[in-house]
């Protein structure tokens, strides 16, 4: 059931893209309740879902590379490879124009999966909002690991049977040979029922993934890959502020409740992906 400003409403198909109204026709008739303050809350929501499911696509086709950090490689000419092997953005170049490049030169970069990750929700929110409020928001990027800008504001909750596209999940590998440590698990990004795409595996369902990393365990092993329970995204109403010709009132999209079951990803004084 979808509720907007503390009502149920009727959707009408022509008001939504093929991709939105699909997915909203599995959510009206269900039991869950999915909560929206205003219309334009609805309407950001799935406009950056669908951004980051055609980020996540396109960075697939886009010649990036699978790369542990010591042999992780960006261009120069928009970012600086520092000693950990992160990117960290040219103070001559504006973030939104760096993320950009990493589609636009893809064959210039390699990274692991943690990073494609983060660069794929970049990618989205950089697709959603206006390029100069992505500027102020996430100036000084680094592109390393699991670091992202706070500002992305990601959730988390329980419940990867209820995920929905642009949501992050994780496989994990448990008995992951000591050959190949990067294989410990595969971040992956929902791109609609039973497929995702994980930086180093491409798209696949989640059994393909599975079999994937199960094909680097100890030997010997009989502890299968699985798919973890958490669901990660980011927060849609705290940027819905940013839309694109939004009338959302800045001051009402200034937090979002924590539902019970949700916590915004956090470790110490700073924020990253969970593993």
């Amino acid at each position: 059931m979808i509720i907007v400003a503390n009502q149920p409403i009727e959707l009408v198909s022509s008001d939504w893209s093929a991709f939105e109204w699909h997915w909203l026709q599995q959510l009206q008739p269900g039991p869950t309740v999915y909560t929206y303050q205003s219309m334009d809350h609805l309407h950001f929501e799935w406009d950056l879902r669908k951004s980051l499911v055609d980020a996540a696509e396109a960075l697939d086709r886009s010649g990036v590379s699978f790369a542990s950090f010591e042999k992780s490689r960006c261009n120069p000419d928009f970012w600086n490879r520092n000693a950990e092997g992160g990117f960290e953005l040219r103070s001559d170049v504006t973030p939104a124009n760096g993320i950009r490049d990493i589609w636009k030169n893809g064959h210039l970069y390699a990274f692991e999966c943690a990073t494609a990750t983060v660069i794929v929700l970049y990618g989205g929110v950089l697709g959603s909002i206006r390029e100069d409020d992505f500027n102020s928001l996430f100036h000084n990027l680094l592109l390393y690991d699991w670091h992202y800008d706070s500002d992305l504001r990601l959730t988390e909750k329980n419940g990867s049977h209820s995920a929905l596209p642009g949501d992050v999940l994780y496989f994990k590998n448990p008995d992951v040979s000591p050959e190949t440590p990067e294989w410990q698990g595969e971040n992956t990004i929902m791109l609609r029922e039973d497929l995702y795409y994980g930086h180093g595996i491409g798209v696949a369902s989640g059994e393909e993934m599975i079999r994937s990393l199960n094909q680097n365990r100890i030997p010997g092993s009989t502890v299968s890959a699985y798919l973890m329970d958490t669901v990660i995204y980011p927060d849609f109403l705290y940027l819905s502020r940013y839309a694109k010709n939004s009338n959302i009132n800045a001051h009402a999209a200034s937090s979002t409740p924590v539902l019970p079951g949700q916590l915004y990803v956090r470790i110490g004084g700073s924020r990253y992906l969970r593993t």
